[in-house]
């Protein structure tokens, strides 16, 4: 955050991380409330980690959903019938997995909300449909609920 003209400090003998902003008006208030919210999303998700599930949805051909790589990458096959294989790497410190209760759902999870998301997004947006119409044509994969994981 050095490109901020915010001040942070450790208070409490280190247990709390305080921002400080002088003379602030509401567009730098606003930046001061992000970098908060940056860094409490930091200990959630050092401290519980984020998960996104997705599911797999489609009329009548059935995705098939591969993970490889360790958790690393994911390969969905037959999206919407079509011989392409679409590959998507996971970002770094995300991890994916096939849910063993639910049938048809992936689930992402990783420490950081930032890279996670992202991981969601790419795969969101390999299984775009082009060329029809989309409110004919619902099948993708999409997000299906998200937030952070309770132990």
């Amino acid at each position: 955050f050095k490109h901020l003209p915010i001040e942070l400090y450790l208070a409490n003998s280190g247990h709390e991380v305080r921002a400080k902003m002088y003379f602030a008006k509401s567009k730098q208030l606003s930046m001061l409330r992000s970098v908060c919210s940056h860094i409490n999303n930091l200990f959630d998700g050092v401290q519980k980690k984020f998960e996104y599930k997705m599911r797999l949805v489609y009329a009548h051909f059935p995705i098939n959903a591969t993970i490889t790589n360790g958790g690393k990458t994911v390969e969905i096959r037959n999206f919407l019938g079509e011989k392409r294989v679409r590959t998507i790497n996971m970002l770094e410190g995300v991890k994916v997995e096939k849910s063993t209760g639910t049938k048809d759902e992936i689930i992402i999870t990783g420490t950081d909300i930032d890279c996670t998301s992202r991981s969601a997004a790419l795969i969101r947006q390999s299984c775009l449909v082009k060329d029809k119409d989309i409110r004919k044509f619902l099948d993708g994969v999409y997000v299906s609920s998200h937030g952070t994981l309770e132990d």
